[in-house]
């Protein structure tokens, strides 16, 4: 069960205050543990139950020159990604946080679920090197904007000083 101190945030209408109460609820999950796939897990879990209008989160991990399945919350997904392809892939290659507020519009957009209309990924690099991505997925157009961009960034960087 968790504590009230790593539970969703119960305010998700002002993302002022839902990004910083979403970062220490991943700083109290990320406590005394050490395994990379219990951290994305619950990192996943947190997004999804935390952020209004998504249909997807989770995280994508590079393995041999693409990007493969990892954590998630949300349908059954694509599993393995090439590097440059779709939203996950070239965020990846570039390195960059790609916002997308019309997936059907993104060139080589690949649809792992129909009903998702918009994306975020936010790449996750550590000392320099790339390790994955995070994606989520909503069902609403043009759901994420910079406040999401910022808060997100900052959420791969906690996460990643802990792998």
């Amino acid at each position: 069960m968790f504590s009230s101190a790593i539970s969703p945030p119960a305010d998700i209408t002002d993302k002022n205050t839902l990004y910083p109460e979403i970062h220490r609820a991943l700083q109290a999950v990320l406590t005394g543990e050490s395994d990379r796939i219990a951290n994305l897990g619950n990192a996943a879990a947190l997004l999804f139950w935390s952020l209004p209008a998504v249909n997807w989160a989770g995280f994508y991990l590079l393995k041999e020159r693409e990007l493969v399945l990892g954590p998630f919350q949300g349908k059954i997904a694509c599993i393995r990604i090439k590097l440059g392809q779709g939203v996950c892939g070239s965020a990846a290659e570039q390195r960059q946080t790609l916002v997308v507020p019309n997936v059907h519009k993104f060139p080589g957009h690949i649809a792992c679920d129909s009903a998702s209309n918009s994306e975020i990924v936010v790449p996750l690099i550590k000392n320099e090197a790339l390790i994955g991505v995070l994606d989520i997925d909503s069902p609403e157009f043009a759901r994420f904007d910079d406040n999401d961009k910022t808060g997100l960034q900052e959420f791969v960087q906690i996460l990643t000083a802990a792998l």
